[in-house]
């Protein structure tokens, strides 16, 4: 059975589950999940879980090309409030602090509760990340990336695209073991220092990813993957950002992080049905 251990509690991702995302920044890509009023942060969080999202994903950093970084102070004051307001309101959610500063882990877990840490340099950043999570013992989300947001694109050159990718996994899942982190989840980093073709070579082989033996999450909810391909505007991606979701859990993905939560349940309810008559 796949499972991540939260608070003591094991948490069963033999189903795939969904993870909400929610972004407290005035820059992400896609607009309708910026949320910045208590309002509609809190009917934001409600919609997912009503929805069926059994995870929510807090982030205040973005991580598009032209954002500027956001210091572990600024993000902080940014995100603190919003987390303790989603924590007061939702006592029991499952919630992933979307961030690659260890002191905001740190604090997030420590004084709010946080139950994840999704950091998308997979400890490139900041080099404290790695034994911060071990004295946490939180899951983390450990993500494929090269430089930082704003040099990635530059960085799409590979020997070889998977072997690089499993290699770099590979390397810093043992550097975690041996720290006694034990609840590694993949990200193979969708957008993220790959070229449009790159991200559908890794698409088409994700179930390379599993010799790891760990969860995998997909996020690839509207991103320019799609909606370049496309020919469309990230508003106008959902269908095929459905498509993508269906085939990542055809390929094994235990959490897909996405803006849509419902049309993501529907393809988790659906490729599981299919799934069943072939075990």
């Amino acid at each position: 059975m796949k499972a991540i251990n939260i608070k003591g509690r094991l948490f069963d991702l033999s189903v795939p589950q969904v993870m909400g995302i929610v972004n407290i920044t005035p820059d992400s890509f896609f607009a309708a999940s910026r949320k910045r009023a208590d309002e509609g942060l809190i009917a934001r969080c409600r919609q997912i879980i009503d929805e069926g999202g059994s995870m929510i994903d807090l982030g205040a950093q973005s991580t598009t090309p032209t954002s500027s970084f956001l210091s572990a102070k600024e993000e902080g004051e940014r995100l603190m409030p919003a987390l303790k307001l989603i924590r007061k309101e939702f006592p029991d959610a499952i919630l992933s602090i979307d961030t690659f500063y260890s002191d905001i882990a740190k604090q997030a877990v420590e004084e709010y509760g946080a139950d994840i840490i999704n950091d998308i340099s997979g400890g490139q950043i900041d080099d404290r990340m790695f034994s911060v999570v071990a004295q946490l013992q939180v899951p983390y989300v450990l993500m494929h990336m090269r430089g930082v947001p704003q040099t990635m694109q530059k960085m799409t050159d590979y020997d070889d695209l998977i072997q690089d990718i499993l290699f770099y996994f590979s390397e810093r899942k043992a550097k975690l073991n041996l720290l006694g982190v034990n609840d590694v989840i993949i990200d193979p980093g969708f957008g993220f220092s790959k070229t449009l073709s790159q991200n559908y070579e890794l698409m088409a082989l994700l179930k390379y990813f599993h010799i790891f033996e760990e969860p995998m999450l997909v996020g690839i909810s509207r991103k320019s993957m799609i909606y370049k391909l496309l020919e469309c505007s990230p508003e106008e991606s959902l269908n095929g950002t459905s498509v993508l979701n269906t085939v990542a859990l055809l390929s094994g993905a235990s959490i897909l992080r996405v803006h849509d939560v419902k049309e993501a349940v529907e393809c988790v309810k659906i490729v599981n049905r299919i799934t069943q008559y072939d075990q």
